[in-house]
């Protein structure tokens, strides 16, 4: 008879050792886009003319892309009032099989 436990135990340890790699990469990235963000903001922050830049750029693309921002927007908002519609039923379901439970 063979021992398989140890092929076992390696291999949940090789699982493991994985899942904490991509974790600790997911970590440092995440660390780096911060603090190259804070950096750049502090920069930006120090020159008027590049926040007024910013500000005549960012108008100008919401000028060009209204209509799609609009249509995108619009279909969030239908999306979001009929999820709120299902959580409602969903809710008045519950409560009249407690009310139905309790009687």
């Amino acid at each position: 008879m063979s021992h398989t436990h140890g092929k076992q135990l390696m291999q949940s340890m090789g699982e493991n050792h994985n899942a904490m790699g991509k974790s600790l990469v997911k970590g440092s990235i995440t660390t780096a886009t911060v603090h190259t963000g804070a950096k750049l903001m502090k920069n930006i922050t120090k020159h008027p003319a590049l926040v007024f830049g910013l500000g005549v750029v960012t108008g100008y693309l919401i000028y060009k892309y209204r209509k799609e921002i609009i249509s995108s927007t619009t279909k969030a908002v239908d999306a979001s009032k009929d999820f709120v519609l299902q959580q409602k039923e969903s809710l008045e379901d519950i409560v009249a099989e407690t009310q139905e439970a309790n009687d």
